[in-house]
């Protein structure tokens, strides 16, 4: 029986990039001498349609998708990673939770950025956690850097309004000290 290396993959977002997972899975793979493998889903866009049915445009050829996929997700590497980061890359066709799944089959781990949005979207880390063959870490938002979403600083707004209300209720003329 052949050993395999120690096998690092990693989703590697097409909005964000994914640099703070990069960083992690690239330093896993180096601490374990074993390879990195940047992964990235893509689909053949849908055509857009006039009101009579017919597309406005030329139709998309998977091939040419699949070469500005790849070649995009080894820009992405490279931004964080440097020219020379030896990462394999791999593109796959359909959705990024069957990609991340097929490519981590046999590997030793799989690192993700936490999904951006809504909190409520966690459910595809979870997803992903119970269906992988092999740990999965998840990065959270704060260590990525990914700034705090317009639904975030709302509610942080209304929750700081709301304490203060309730601090200073009943309580004419009152001021909340100041921050120190």
């Amino acid at each position: 029986m052949s050993e395999h290396p120690y096998t690092v993959v990693v989703g590697v977002s097409a909005t964000s990039g994914s640099p703070a997972g990069l960083r992690w899975a690239a330093s896993q793979a180096a601490a374990h001498g074993g390879r990195l493998v940047a992964v990235r889903a893509w689909k053949v866009p849908s055509p857009q349609a006039t009101p009579s049915g017919i597309s406005t445009g030329r139709v998309a050829v998977s091939t040419d998708v699949e070469s500005e996929v790849r070649q995009s997700l080894a820009d992405d590497v490279a931004a964080v990673l440097g020219p020379d980061n030896g990462a394999e890359l791999v593109t796959v066709r359909g959705g990024r939770r069957k990609a991340l799944l097929q490519a981590a089959r046999d590997a030793d781990l799989l690192v993700v950025d936490a999904p951006r949005g809504m909190p409520g979207r966690t459910a595809f880390a979870q997803r992903l956690v119970y269906a992988a063959d092999c740990p999965v870490v998840i990065m959270p938002p704060r260590i990525s850097g990914e700034p705090p979403t317009a639904l975030a600083r709302a509610a942080s707004a209304v929750g700081r309004s709301a304490l203060r209300a309730a601090g200073t209720a009943g309580r004419p003329g009152y001021q909340i000290p100041p921050a120190r």
